[in-house]
């Protein structure tokens, strides 16, 4: 017995869009499954103009590109009759559709999440410079993606560009120094949110957006993109990881522009919210925060505040509880220990905290920590005479350290 005819041209862009249901599209539209299955008979019955304005939008393709025929008197567009004495679209460019044939299944969006997950995996160990072209290759293949793709597939590919800008962004901000593309970077980003439709990324991604200014000592301009990311991440059911990591993000930005201590109790706020929890799942993506890290941005401002034995104890207790994969972060915490024996007048441990990072940052790159190894040597210029410091100096500006930070 034979298959009943179908519409091959719908069901096929119904399924590369994501939508593997005819009920699944149907939710979509708000419609009943039934209309579904007429549209996908072999004789479909031309949609309402606002259902084809809603199908062209969800799958990407136009009314005759989906195998709909317009009844007679309808333009080629298939939008709305014309009469012979309509001149009103004269003169004025077509706006170009996708063509069927560039369309991309739906296996498109898990086979470029893939890639991105490998990209924020291998950010921890692979240095930046060669990992950075990497993933700006593999957002600029995103944004191809995303004009060939429609649905619940281009929300996918969406999601996953976002997430490669968002990496993008910090690689050029953390480690290669480029804060004015990092923040256009995390532009695209953001724009790549919207179209994903994801509030925690939006969240993410203006939180990073606030660090340009914030190291900047801009404070307004740092605190009106945090009010931003904070109103998005409420929309998304934020995790209390993420809302710790936003009191966190605040907190450095006070502390760079001296208030110390408005950034103590931000810290305070953030382990407040960790303690307390509300059972909301955490993102894949969000890698980059922890309780051990909070305690470091804590640890941080006690030092720039001056409260030497807080912070020594703070961030004696972040390094200890630091996972041996985070190399990145104890470069950090331990210029950090470093700092805070230096200004406690103890040049010699000073020089062994600054001599750990050193060897943390020969394994792994990461300038943040070299910055902080380099602001310890600046405070240790009273005692650069004694043997310990030149000892750091014999470290720091060996042939291995010093070619390793020019050529990353």
């Amino acid at each position: 017995m034979s298959q009943p005819r179908i519409n091959t041209r719908l069901r096929s862009a119904r399924i590369a869009a994501g939508y593997h249901s005819q009920q699944a599209l149907a939710d979509a539209l708000g419609v009943g499954v039934r209309q579904v299955r007429r549209w996908e008979s072999s004789t479909p019955p031309w949609p309402h103009p606002d259902l084809q304005a809603a199908l062209s939008r969800f799958l990407g393709q136009n009314m005759e590109e989906l195998g709909f025929t317009p009844p007679p008197g309808w333009d080629v567009g298939g939008q709305q009759p014309r009469s012979a004495l309509d001149t009103a679209g004269k003169g004025l460019a077509t706006v170009p559709v996708r063509s069927a044939a560039t369309m991309q299944p739906a296996s498109v969006g898990a086979d470029f999440a893939a890639v991105t997950r490998a990209h924020r995996s291998l950010y921890w160990s692979v240095a930046p410079t060669v990992l950075y072209p990497t993933v700006i290759g593999h957002a600029e293949l995103g944004c191809v993606l995303l004009t060939a793709t429609a649905g619940l597939t281009r929300q996918s590919v969406a999601r996953s560009l976002s997430e490669s800008w968002l990496l993008a962004g910090r690689i050029q901000f953390f480690d290669l120094r480029e804060s004015d593309t990092a923040d256009e970077t995390w532009l695209r980003g953001l724009q790549a949110a919207r179209e994903a439709e994801d509030h925690l990324l939006g969240a993410a991604t203006l939180a990073h957006m606030a660090f340009v200014p914030g190291w900047e000592g801009r404070r307004d301009e740092a605190a009106q993109r945090l009010v931003a990311a904070r109103t998005y991440a409420r929309r998304g059911a934020p995790p209390p990881l993420l809302l710790a990591w936003l009191d966190a993000v605040e907190a450095e930005c006070e502390t760079r522009a001296g208030h110390t201590r408005t950034a103590l109790h931000l810290i305070n706020h953030g382990e407040t919210v960790l303690a307390t929890g509300n059972g909301q799942p955490v993102p894949e993506w969000f890698d980059w925060f922890s309780a051990p890290r909070l305690a470091a941005f804590k640890g941080n401002t006690q030092l720039r505040a001056g409260h030497l034995p807080q912070a020594r104890a703070t961030l004696s207790a972040a390094l200890d509880q630091l996972p041996d994969a985070e190399a990145k972060q104890r470069s950090v915490v331990l210029g950090d220990l470093a700092a805070v024996e230096a200004a406690a007048g103890m040049p010699e441990a000073a020089c062994q905290y600054a001599i750990r990072a050193l060897d943390q940052l020969e394994r792994t790159w990461y300038a943040t920590g070299m910055d902080r190894v380099r602001e310890v040597r600046q405070a240790l210029v009273a005692h650069q005479h004694e043997e310990c410091v030149r000892g750091l100096d014999e470290r720091l500006y060996g042939w291995s350290t010093t070619v390793s930070a020019l050529a990353r």
